[in-house]
């Protein structure tokens, strides 16, 4: 993992950051990208790739984002330069989203990240049976 920090103090540009390291944004960029929204949203729109898919669009395949959700994540995505958003002239706007080729290279590891969790779903299960929660 690199640091997006330039010139930050005692590191080089495209240096390795330090995820221990409380002021590392490496640790904010995981926040981003660790939620289960952005791992949904990125799901979405990887499928449609090359294609480009409305703001409803992704509302009613995101099955218990609320709308406010919604469009923070796909904003920090937008930030961060994972999603490109082109929005119609038209009344009301058309907003369209997709992956851009660095968010399209994030969808391998959410993906597989899925997988583990849909595949030791059962294990976390009877562990937490077991331990009371």
């Amino acid at each position: 993992m690199t640091t997006s920090t330039p010139g930050e103090p005692g590191r080089r540009p495209g240096e390795h950051g330090d995820l221990l390291d409380p002021l590392c944004p490496t640790r904010q960029l995981l926040d981003r990208i660790g939620t289960k929204w952005t791992s949904m949203v990125v799901k979405v729109l990887a499928e449609t790739e090359p294609g480009e898919v409305r703001f409803a669009e992704l509302r009613r395949r995101i099955p218990g984002i609320s709308q406010k959700m919604l469009s923070v994540t796909l904003q920090n995505l937008v930030r961060d330069g994972l999603v490109a958003r082109r929005v119609e002239p038209t009344v009301p706007p058309a907003v369209h989203y997709r992956l851009t080729e660095l968010g399209l290279s994030l969808e391998t590891p959410l993906a597989a990240l899925r997988v583990w969790a849909e595949t030791h779903m059962p294990e976390i299960d009877r562990s937490n049976r077991l331990a009371g929660a």
